[in-house]
């Protein structure tokens, strides 16, 4: 079986080669190995300001089967604007296949929210220059839906010019989801769809077709149940997969082939995997 890993964190807590290792280890003992043998594993490191994404094209620079996005994450809006750094040096990496992550958190709001919708804009215009899908991280407090709103605003725009994008970890409502996939969207399903109160997330699987959607862990954080509260790895998401598939009806094997397809589609790997 084949899975794809579309958004993880890699932050150099050991070599990119040990850390395959790791997850190779994991996928092979209980509950992982219990949904079937993953024979490959294809991994997106994902930066959120510009020194993880040197350690994210580090990653992909050694890392078999493995990418990288560059981007700067909303919680670094307002520092990223202080001290502006030049992303670049990225552009036309071999291993680079996303700009991202990038978006708006109203929940948090460590950066002004009209500082997180400028560093957004400027991103989404790097994205169409680069001809690359962008990565968006959406978030808002309990009940609000202004982040959602004003990306939206904004997606919009980028979809017109002819972007192409991924809200990553959905955690929206079935209606968001559903205005998104009209722009063309992908959603990003975590380990959050095995939380028991993620029953939001369950509901929007229920209007996001085969061919939109992607799996991923964003580890080290939402590891799966029954990790939850570990430390989350690519090496758990196999879980995701497996909740997935209960949620549709599906096979493990079947949620692993077409997220994977998915996921090449996407980020236009034109099946360029390393041996």
């Amino acid at each position: 079986m084949e899975i794809f890993d579309t958004h993880f964190h890699y932050y150099g807590e050991s070599s990119p080669l040990e850390f395959c290792r790791m997850i190779s280890a994991e996928l092979a003992v209980p509950p992982q190995n219990s949904w079937g043998a993953v024979d490959r594993i294809l991994l997106l490191a994902v930066g959120g300001d510009y020194l993880e994404s040197c350690r994210a094209r580090e990653f992909a620079q050694v890392a078999p089967d493995a990418w990288f996005a560059a981007g700067v994450h909303p919680h670094q809006a307002e520092s990223y604007r202080q001290e502006a750094q030049d992303f670049s040096s990225f552009r036309g990496h071999p291993r680079l296949v996303a700009v991202g992550e990038l978006g708006l958190d109203y929940y948090y709001e460590e950066s002004p929210r009209d500082v997180q919708r400028s560093v957004l804009e400027e991103f989404l215009k790097l994205a169409l220059e680069w001809n690359l899908p962008a990565i968006i991280h959406i978030r808002d407090r309990d009940g609000a839906e202004d982040a959602y709103a004003d990306a939206y605003d904004l997606l919009r725009d980028f979809a017109a010019a002819g972007g192409r994008f991924v809200v990553h970890c959905f955690a929206g409502t079935p209606a968001w989801a559903e205005k998104f996939l009209v722009l063309g969207g992908y959603c990003g399903v975590t380990g959050m769809v095995t939380f028991k109160r993620a029953e939001n997330i369950r509901e929007a699987l229920r209007v996001i077709p085969d061919d939109r959607l992607l799996i991923e862990t964003d580890s080290p954080y939402l590891a799966p149940v029954p990790h939850r509260g570990s430390t989350n790895h690519p090496g758990y998401l196999i879980l995701v997969a497996a909740q997935i598939a209960v949620e549709r009806g599906r096979t493990v094997e079947e949620i692993a082939r077409l997220t994977t397809r998915n996921g090449r589609e996407f980020f236009r790997l034109d099946g360029e995997v390393r041996p």
